[in-house]
């Protein structure tokens, strides 16, 4: 079994992340973010990932970035302390996952250079449905319209700025190159982001899944930082 266990504390956090990467899909997730939590249970049941995450402390006073972001960290710490050497992994892995008129693509790559993009369009403005604004431009497209009509960027107490943050922390401190392109994205956050996080465990599952005929390190470097 691959399994491995992190506590990270910080003036801000104190978070555990217990993982098994050869599991059934079992998860026990309190990370004091409900939204997250749901998230990260498909997550986990999507990818066959036992995961455990307890948060003791968390600075919740201005939001929930820091625990957020955190989890983040710590999540891609655990997966690179089980990965080991990584020895006979198939390193690469993606997978497509639609829900309702969603459909999202993660590609990835455990190769030891860790990176993070998301691409794709949002619904930014209700009453026109034709209009479509980039991630990247969507808030500053929200500031100019008239606030009733725009969509609200925090739904459930999360935001779209938060899974970027929690994405590209775990992209990093795993050494994966984590590619993610959202199609007809919904005006409805939750609708956009749950598939994200199915696709990912699906993607990640396979990437970390034993290829018989590897003996040594996926590289032909012959090593994987």
């Amino acid at each position: 079994m691959r399994e491995a266990s992190k506590t990270r504390e910080s003036k801000e956090t104190n978070i555990t992340v217990k993982l098994n990467i050869d599991g059934s899909g079992e998860s026990r997730i309190n990370s004091g973010i409900g939204f997250l939590d749901h998230m990260l249970e498909l997550f986990a049941f999507w990818g066959h990932f036992d995961l455990e995450i307890t948060t003791k402390e968390a600075d919740f006073k201005v939001d929930i970035h820091h625990a957020n972001e955190d989890l983040g960290i710590v999540l891609g710490q655990v997966f690179k302390l089980a990965l080991g050497d990584k020895k006979g992994i198939n390193r690469i892995g993606d997978a497509s996952v639609p829900m309702e008129e969603v459909t999202v693509t993660v590609s990835l790559d455990i190769s030891g250079r860790g990176s993070f993009k998301i691409s794709g369009a949002i619904k930014g403005i209700a009453k026109e449905q034709s209009d479509y604004v980039d991630f990247g431009k969507l808030y500053d497209r929200i500031r100019k319209v008239d606030p009733a009509d725009a969509v609200k960027p925090m739904q459930e107490n999360y935001r779209l700025e938060y899974a970027e943050h929690f994405f590209d922390a775990f992209a990093k401190q795993l050494g994966m190159n984590l590619n993610i392109k959202i199609e007809n994205a919904s005006n409805d956050l939750h609708t956009s982001l749950e598939p994200v996080f199915k696709a990912l465990g699906k993607a990640l599952s396979e990437a970390v899944g034993i290829d018989p005929r590897r003996k040594g390190i996926p590289s032909t470097k012959g090593v994987i930082d």
